[in-house]
């Protein structure tokens, strides 16, 4: 399967606990297009009823609570649009593993015999940031600091708008957006400010003298003898 030319989705999903293993399930995923180096306004975002008793450390991150997933739908009625929407594009999910396995989990109970990886290729960005800054915090949190990304809004975990903060880290750590507006806005009294290489005066060369060449020639001389004697 072919990737999805210059197409990134950042990913993200809250759950009711840590382990899918013990149960636990995807109550929301949230995902946003990045296309050619730009944060974009598409996205994919649903709540699931999980059908599963969401433990009190998670409440605390998320603040989710099973009265408000109560008539949300179960994550097997919504699975083909998810799917729909990543499948043939990169994902960058932030500590991978953990979205990736609880994912997987979902397909495997709603009868995929699918993984997510055979649909999309993987890239952790937490990963990056290691490596990047081995040794220092690479949460969201940390990253936004270190990158000057404001994050004041961000009071709790949410699936949209971490992987919209994701983006912004992501592109920061990667080298930034590519598109940059060189214009200058009205208020600065220029428009469309732009730069013609022929209207540039000519170079002009200009060569030492003779008396400039002889006297470099001579200091020449005299400092390669001293590093000589120095060196021995």
């Amino acid at each position: 399967m072919n990737l999805i030319d210059g197409k990134l989705i950042m990913l993200d999903t809250e759950t009711t606990g840590l382990k899918p293993d013990d149960g636990h399930r995807i109550i929301e995923i949230g995902a946003v297009v990045v296309q050619n180096r730009e944060v974009t306004s598409e996205h994919y975002h649903q709540y699931t009823q999980p059908n599963f008793e969401i433990d009190a450390e998670a409440l605390a991150v998320h603040g989710i609570t099973q009265e408000f997933l109560s008539d949300k739908p179960t994550f097997e009625r919504i699975v083909d649009e998810f799917v729909d929407f990543v499948k043939g594009a990169e994902l960058v999910i932030h500590n991978a593993p953990f979205d990736v396995g609880f994912i997987n989990n979902e397909l495997m109970l709603c009868g995929k015999d699918f993984r997510l990886e055979d649909i999309c290729k993987i890239t952790d960005s937490l990963t990056i940031a290691k490596h990047k800054h081995p040794g220092a915090k690479n949460n969201l949190d940390a990253l936004c600091r270190r990158y000057g990304i404001s994050n004041e809004h961000r009071t709790l975990h949410g699936a949209l708008l971490d992987s919209e903060i994701l983006g912004q880290v992501f592109l920061a750590m990667t080298g930034g957006q590519t598109k940059l507006d060189l214009s200058v806005s009205q208020d600065d009294g220029l428009q469309n400010l732009q730069f013609n290489l022929d209207d540039l005066p000519s170079l002009v060369s200009v060569k030492a003298s003779e008396d400039e060449i002889k006297s470099h020639k001579q200091w020449l001389e005299k400092n390669m003898d001293e590093d000589l004697k120095i060196n021995w």
